[in-house]
């Protein structure tokens, strides 16, 4: 089933979820965020030059920018090194994942495989558009989606999304209805169960497995 075939999915029931995180935690957590993102950027530097000149002399618009809707339910544009050929969405249609590998250039696919094009969006967490870890943000089509089976994702809106997630390194690319929904139940229980020591032990799981290469 992909994104679009949702008619045999069930509703889920509209619940209230609360954040489980206090104000002193959350103050502490977006320092962290502005703290580790800024240092990141100014260590993470000579990668960036380096990626943006191969994608630019590879014929590519180096870094793009992909409407998604965050925290409070704002849209912000979430930024990306480019993966894919110039045009490939240019009608603004979304693409199932097996379009877009064969829409994806060779140095594409380096990067996805490595996570290097999310690299970028230590600029949107510095800025608070996202945080370190949270849930990752979506189109709003695909939204509109997620909502017709289950209206907590809006629930979603009083945090920041992330750059990663429990559900980005457990239940993988979310390329169907049925792993979206699966995605948003994750992220629900984040937002209830979240805490500092809990980011910490999320970010090292993600930093391990992209140095093993871990695909998700």
């Amino acid at each position: 089933m992909d994104i679009y075939e949702t008619t045999s999915l069930h509703t889920a029931p509209t619940v209230t979820y609360t954040d489980s995180m206090n104000g002193v935690e959350r103050f502490l957590k977006r320092l962290a965020d502005i703290v580790v993102s800024g240092v990141g950027m100014m260590l993470l530097s000579p990668f960036f030059v380096i990626i943006w000149l191969v994608i630019f002399f590879n014929g590519g618009q180096p870094v793009y920018k992909q409407e998604r809707i965050g925290y409070k339910g704002r849209p912000f544009h979430i930024l990306k090194f480019r993966t894919m050929k110039k045009d490939a969405e240019k009608d603004g249609i979304p693409r199932t994942e097996e379009e877009r590998l064969a829409q994806m250039t060779r140095v594409g696919h380096f990067l996805r495989d490595y996570h290097l094009d999310e690299f970028p969006q230590l600029w949107n967490v510095f800025r608070g558009d996202m945080s370190l870890v949270g849930y990752r943000p979506e189109r709003q089509v695909f939204i509109d989606k997620i909502l017709e089976h289950n209206p907590n994702y809006t629930q979603l809106y009083q945090i920041r999304p992330g750059l990663t997630s429990k559900a980005t390194l457990y239940n993988g690319y979310t390329d169907t209805m049925e792993k979206m929904l699966t995605r948003l139940d994750m992220d629900l229980e984040y937002l209830t169960t979240r805490s500092l020591w809990g980011d910490v032990k999320i970010i090292w799981t993600t930093v391990l497995s992209i140095v093993k290469g871990k695909k998700f």
